[in-house]
C-alpha cells in the first residue's frame, strides 16, 4: 500500500486551473469577459447547473462563437434537484434557458438568439432567415425522427425497423447538404484566408446530434460516424475547436441523463448494442466516435486531478463506500491512473469506486477526455474485486447527481 500517492504528493502533479473569465469555453465559469471589462457584462445567461440541457448549450455556443460578455447563473434542471425559487420568481415556468437584459427577460432558445441578434448582430446567418429556414425544418425532422425511434418501445421489429430508417433518411438529407459544403460547415463563416468557424446554421444541429451520436451506440448500436461519413467530419471539424469542447458531453454522461428528460429510452439489443453500451458502462468509451482527435493524455489526467481535489471532500462524504476505505480507493485509482500500479480492494470499495464512475458529468466535472481517463481508472481498481455489484442509475431521475456538493 505504500504505493499509493498521498494527497499532499498528488497536489504536486495537479494541472493549473484554467483562466474561466478570459481563457477557453469552459462549464465552471460564473463570469465569461473575452479580454473585456466586468462592467461591459450586462447580459445574464441562465442555463442548467449540470451542461445537460441541448437548448442550453445552443445560447452557450453563441455567446462564446459570439465572444459576448456575459455572468452566467446555473439553475437545476427538475429532473436532479428544486428549482431555486428565486428563479422561479423571474421565470415563473422555470424554463431553461433564459436571458436577462436591460430589464427584458427572454425564454425559449431561438426567441432567445432572435433577441442576442438584434442587439448584438447575426452570427453567420439569422436564425429567421430565410435561407435557415429549410435547415431549421431538417433539424427538427431529425429530431422528431430520433424521440420515435429511441422514446418509443415496439413490440413489433417492423416497427423498428421503420423508426430507424425514417430517421437514416433525414439524417442522410443532412450528410448530403455537408457533402456540398467547402469548409465542411453548415453556416461557415470566414475568420481568414483559409479558417472558418461555425454559424448559427451549425449551432441548430450542435446539440441534438452530439446527443443522438452518443444514445443510438448505447441503445441501438447504431454507429452514425461511420454511416454518414459528412456528418462525422463535420463533428470532428467542431471537435477541433476549444469552444465546442467546452460544451461536449460524453457518452457516459448522455447515456443515463437522457432518459429522465426524455421519458425513457429503450434498448434494442444486438450484438454492436451490447458492445457498446458495455464499453460505454464500465467507463472505456468509444474513443473516436466519442471525440476524433488525438490529444495530450497526460493534460487530460492532470487536469481530472485537479477537478477531483477540488472536490475530494465532497466526493468522499457523499460516496456510500466508508469513508476510509473509500479514500484508499480513490487514491489507488488515482495512482493507477499517472503510474499504472495496481492495489486491490474489497468489494465494498469496488461497489463506491463504481458509484463515482457512474456519477462523473461531463462537462460538468471535467472535460470529455480527462473523465475518461478517470473512470477507466476507476474501473481498473474496482476490478480487483470479485464483485460485479453497482448502485444502478435511476431512470425517472438524477437526484443523485445533487448540484449543491460541486458548486463552483
Amino acid at each position: 500500500m505504500s504505493n499509493i500517492l498521498s494527497w499532499s504528493d498528488l497536489e504536486k502533479i495537479q494541472e493549473e486551473d484554467i483562466d474561466r473569465i478570459n481563457g477557453i469555453t469552459n462549464s465552471y465559469s460564473n463570469l465569461r469577459l473575452f479580454n473585456n471589462q466586468k462592467k461591459e457584462a450586462d447580459l445574464i445567461f441562465y442555463r442548467d447547473r449540470h451542461a445537460w440541457c441541448p437548448y442550453c448549450q445552443k445560447i452557450w455556443l453563441w455567446l462564446e462563437l459570439k465572444k459576448i460578455p456575459y455572468k452566467v447563473q446555473k439553475i437545476n434542471m427538475f429532473c436532479y434537484g428544486n428549482k431555486e425559487s428565486w428563479y422561479l420568481n423571474k421565470v415563473s415556468s422555470g424554463k431553461l434557458p433564459a436571458i436577462e437584459l436591460n430589464g427584458n427577460i427572454i425564454t425559449e432558445s431561438d426567441e432567445i438568439v432572435g433577441y442576442l441578434e438584434r442587439v448584438y448582430g447575426v452570427l453567420g446567418s439569422s436564425i429567421f432567415s430565410t435561407n435557415l429556414k429549410e435547415i431549421r425544418e431538417l433539424e427538427r425532422d431529425i429530431f422528431r425522427a430520433w424521440c420515435n425511434w429511441l422514446c418509443r418501445k415496439e413490440l413489433l421489429s417492423i416497427n423498428s425497423s421503420f423508426r430507424r430508417d425514417e430517421l437514416r433518411s433525414n439524417l442522410k438529407r443532412l450528410d448530403e447538404l455537408l457533402e456540398l459544403s467547402k469548409t465542411g460547415f453548415i453556416d461557415p463563416i470566414k475568420e481568414s484566408s483559409n479558417s472558418f468557424k461555425p454559424g448559427t446554421g451549425d449551432i441548430i444541429f450542435i446539440p441534438y446530434l452530439e446527443r443522438i451520436n452518443a444514445s443510438l451506440c448505447y441503445y441501438k448500436g447504431f454507429n452514425l460516424r461511420e454511416e454518414f461519413p459528412n456528418i462525422n467530419n463535420w463533428l470532428t471539424a467542431l471537435e477541433n475547436t476549444s469552444i465546442y469542447r467546452g460544451t461536449q458531453g460524453d457518452f457516459h454522461t448522455h447515456s443515463h441523463d437522457l432518459p429522465p428528460q426524455m421519458g425513457g429510452c429503450f434498448v434494442e439489443k444486438n450484438e454492436v448494442q451490447i458492445l457498446f453500451s458495455n464499453l460505454i458502462d464500465k467507463g472505456n468509451g468509444l474513443g473516436k466516435l466519442e471525440m476524433n482527435k488525438d490529444y495530450d493524455l497526460k493534460y487530460f489526467s492532470e487536469f481530472a486531478l485537479m477537478r477531483i481535489i477540488r472536490h475530494k471532500d465532497n466526493i468522499i462524504e457523499s460516496n456510500p463506500c466508508e469513508n476510509n476505505t473509500f479514500d484508499i480507493g480513490l487514491r489507488s485509482a488515482i495512482t493507477f491512473m499517472f503510474s499504472h500500479e495496481i492495489n486491490k480492494v474489497d468489494d465494498m470499495t469496488a461497489l463506491g469506486l463504481r458509484y463515482l464512475r457512474d456519477r462523473i458529468s461531463v462537462p460538468r466535472d471535467m472535460p470529455l477526455l480527462s473523465a475518461r481517463l478517470f473512470r477507466q481508472a476507476l474501473e481498473k481498481i474496482a476490478s480487483t474485486s470479485k464483485s460485479k455489484d453497482i448502485y444502478k442509475l435511476n431512470t425517472k431521475h438524477r437526484f443523485d447527481q445533487d448540484p449543491m456538493k460541486f458548486k463552483v
